[in-house]
């Protein structure tokens, strides 16, 4: 995702206006930038979902004489990136059904490390602290995450649980999923975490959480996210993966970190409540150092 570039803003501020084909072209180039620079028309528009007539269609939305503007673009961009990502793409453009299995798990494995690296940018330490700061005023965090990010709000409650009950995580049976919001109100906080595609349900009790004054904070992959409209702090973090699979990898860190910047604000209360949780599991016998014996 290249940052600080008027192109990726000029479609951003553009991207409600678009028709639902020209939206799918367009997140696709936002989230795949080295592609563009590197694949054809053709083969970026079948990566993408959508006809070449389409990429055509979207730089004349976008003011531009034609697609080998967008193109020149990003191979500008991407020849002048630090990291080299453009020299590594092309060193490594293979096929990836040919690939030996260490080489694409040293490809996905070196993929998630830029990925997190990433996120220790500037700017997003800045996204992180001030979403923090939020969560930190909120009376409760009502926590959402559907589908494929059910793994990440869960792991976000059951660290918070260990601290104490200000969080709520919203994981109902029988549809229930929303009830939780019932005594919900401008003092509390949803943290909601939804991906492309992104779940209809997740929409809608984020939307549901807006209108009664919430606050929100939303872990997203895409400026282009619903969920960024509706948010007060958004937190973006990569899903690209070398395989056929998204990661929440750099979504599950966030989680992690606003954890530990939760627990930092006071370390004292943190702790005393992680000792009081540890001596709890002790009395239940939670855990084992080797395989227990067998009950006859």
């Amino acid at each position: 995702m290249l940052q600080n570039d008027p192109l990726r803003d000029h479609i951003i501020s553009r991207f409600d206006g678009m028709s639902p084909q020209l939206q799918q072209a367009a997140r696709y180039i936002l989230e795949h930038p080295q592609e563009v620079a590197l694949v054809s028309m053709r083969e970026l528009s079948r990566n993408a979902g959508v006809q070449p007539s389409t990429m055509t269609r979207l730089a004349k939305f976008l003011d531009l004489p034609g697609y080998d503007d967008i193109r020149a673009h990003h191979a500008e961009a991407l020849r002048f990136r630090a990291d080299g990502f453009a020299a590594r793409a092309m060193q490594h453009s293979e096929n990836e059904q040919d690939m030996a299995a260490a080489q694409l798990s040293r490809r996905m494995l070196q993929g998630l490390a830029t990925q997190i690296a990433r996120l220790s940018e500037p700017a997003s330490l800045e996204r992180l602290a001030a979403a923090a700061d939020r969560l930190a005023q909120a009376r409760r965090v009502y926590v959402l995450g559907l589908r494929s990010c059910h793994s990440v709000a869960w792991h976000f409650h059951y660290v918070m649980a260990l601290l104490g009950e200000k969080t709520i995580h919203l994981d109902g049976p029988a549809d229930t999923v929303g009830d939780g919001l019932i005594r919900a109100d401008a003092e509390d906080v949803l943290l909601a975490i939804s991906i492309n595609p992104y779940s209809r349900h997740s929409l809608e009790l984020a939307q549901l959480a807006r209108e009664k004054g919430l606050g929100i904070v939303a872990i997203t992959d895409s400026e282009v996210s619903p969920l960024v409209g509706v948010a007060d702090h958004a937190i973006l973090c990569s899903t690209e993966s070398q395989s056929f699979f998204h990661t929440l990898t750099p979504a599950l860190a966030v989680s992690e970190v606003l954890c530990g910047l939760l627990a930092n604000k006071d370390r004292t209360a943190a702790l005393e409540a992680l000792q009081r949780a540890d001596r709890h599991l002790l009395s239940l016998n939670t855990y084992a150092s080797a395989i227990p014996r067998r009950r006859l």
